[in-house]
């Protein structure tokens, strides 16, 4: 069985995948943390050079708000895989996924419930 920091190194590889196999470009860094029944994963840089400019560009915001509405719908659309890889490390079946991105600083957080609480070595 693996420790808690080898699987949330895990789930940082595999989310870091999903990143730059579907929404075409990966984070810079990506740490996640297990916390009784949930995941959190924090990911930064993760905008395009063109989400960037449209971001910093707009004095309206709403070059930002649309880089949050895209970034959104695209996490919806992919949520099947993310739940199948967390499912697949874990062996927990993901209840709930809820995420927020910065078009400001690029940062990315994304948080799963899951069913239970996930076995792993403690350290």
């Amino acid at each position: 069985m693996k420790s808690k920091r080898e699987t949330e190194r895990e789930i940082s590889q595999a989310i870091i995948r999903f990143e730059k196999e579907f929404m075409g470009r990966g984070p810079l860094e990506s740490r996640s943390y297990l916390i009784d029944d949930m995941v959190l994963v924090r990911l930064k840089n993760v905008l395009t050079p063109a989400e960037c400019k449209l971001a910093r560009s707009d004095e309206s915001k709403r070059g930002r708000y649309l880089i949050k509405q895209m970034r959104q719908e695209l996490i919806e659309q992919g949520r099947p895989l993310l739940d199948a890889v967390i499912k697949g490390i874990l062996g927990v079946n993901v209840v709930s996924l809820h995420t927020d991105i910065s078009a400001k600083t690029g940062e990315r957080v994304i948080v799963f419930t899951l069913e239970e609480r996930p076995d792993f070595d403690e350290p």
